[in-house]
């Protein structure tokens, strides 16, 4: 009755609510989840905060000096990620205190220094092991050998721990990442700064008591002989473990593939 009575108020009435402003929000269950602030965020500590004193020993100063000669006087502070990597080596991980030192060196901003240390993954702002064990678990290396999945599971078995752990002695720390770029020879681990390849079960658990073996005889002052980096399977690199299937004909020989009408020894026209 009352639409017959005023037609347009209703119409009136939607125009006006449609040109009020809407509050913009969106529902928590919208959001980006984050489980963690770990790579983003810096708590002190007690063994991890700017009170802490490190500056880099003789032999660390001499090789930032090499660095920086490469880059213009204007521009060291591209060097920020190379020493950032010096300090972390020299100290264990990359402290608070390292980067505050790398920022006086480079005199940069110190926040332009977090911000590198915790963009990159290389950086360690906690402490590791004494071996760091990554072990590579991206879609080639699940699919290689028997499987990173495997690996995992032959790692946590024999240190104890789950990845992202360090074991109680202190030896091991045990993380998965990405690809580190041996696939052809996956499953595959990178242990401080070596690639140990080809990995099965059995040879990641002896290469893991090697290492153990090692570190407790050299505090005895003894040696243990510790499986080299590479493929743990003999082969040298990556080749086919059936020997050479292709480019067998004809053999490559520089004397055959070579001219012989002697147009290369003419001086150039």
């Amino acid at each position: 009755m009352a639409s017959k009575l005023f037609p347009a108020v209703p119409r009136t009435g939607r125009q006006l609510f449609q040109n009020f402003p809407k509050t913009q929000f969106r529902p928590f269950s919208a959001g980006p989840q984050r489980c963690s602030d770990s790579l983003a965020v810096h708590r002190n500590k007690p063994d991890n905060n700017p009170s802490v004193p490190f500056k880099f020993n003789d032999q660390n100063l001499k090789l930032i000096d090499e660095i920086l000669k490469r880059y213009p006087p204007q521009y060291k502070k591209g060097a920020v990620m190379p020493i950032l990597d010096l300090g972390q080596r020299q100290h264990g991980y990359t402290s608070i205190s390292v980067m505050n030192e790398v920022a006086r060196l480079l005199e940069m901003p110190p926040m332009r220094v977090y911000e590198v240390a915790t963009f990159y993954t290389m950086y360690n702002r906690e402490p590791v092991g004494k071996y760091f064990v990554q072990l590579c678990t991206t879609t080639p290396c699940q699919l290689g050998g028997c499987g990173s999945d495997k690996i995992v599971k032959a790692i946590t078995e024999h240190l104890g721990i789950t990845p992202g752990h360090t074991t109680e002695d202190g030896l091991f720390t045990f993380v998965e990442v990405e690809c580190l770029g041996a696939c052809v020879n996956a499953p595959m681990v990178q242990i401080n700064d070596d690639y140990y390849e080809d990995l099965t079960p059995e040879s990641i658990k002896t290469l893991l008591t090697a290492l153990k073996e090692s570190a407790t005889a050299a505090e005895a002052g003894q040696s243990v002989k510790v499986p080299a980096p590479g493929p743990l399977t003999g082969r040298q690199t990556c080749e086919n473990s059936a020997g050479l299937t292709n480019l067998v004909d004809p053999v490559w020989d520089p004397e055959t593939m070579m001219r012989k009408d002697g147009a290369l020894d003419q001086p150039a026209q």
